[in-house]
């Protein structure tokens, strides 16, 4: 008896699982930004094009120092496991600010390339 009942419960929880998808956020309530740099071992800088975003979380200017090139509202990409490897620098995408901490479960290499203080995790919106 027992067996079934639990068995029954993880039936009904796998279902409801495959049955939940991920809420698309419409484009909307997402920001606009570019890949201004794609630094090697995932040192990649995000340039904030359109929409609001709080000053404190970014650099609101930002000037890489090796190539003397100024940003605006730029930040360094925290999310480095789940960011799109087809997204080249100059690419422009919609994201939203993840609430999830960094992710540090994929390998990287710890080569130096400079990115702003201020670090985001994203989502990308489909």
């Amino acid at each position: 008896m027992k067996r079934s009942a639990l068995f029954l419960g993880l039936c009904v929880s796998l279902c409801l699982c495959l049955a939940c998808k991920r809420e698309e956020l419409p484009k909307s309530t997402c920001l606009k930004g570019r890949l201004a740099v794609q630094g090697i071992c995932m040192n990649y800088v995000i340039e904030v094009l359109e929409g609001q975003v709080d000053s404190s979380q970014v650099e609101m200017t930002w000037k890489h120092p090796m190539t003397g090139k100024t940003y605006s509202k730029a930040f360094a990409l925290k999310s480095i496991c789940s960011f799109p490897t087809n997204l080249k620098e100059g690419d422009e995408f919609y994201f939203s600010i993840s609430a999830l901490p960094e992710d540090k479960m994929c390998a990287q290499c710890k080569a130096y390339s400079p990115v702003p203080n201020k670090g985001l995790s994203i989502e990308i919106c489909d």
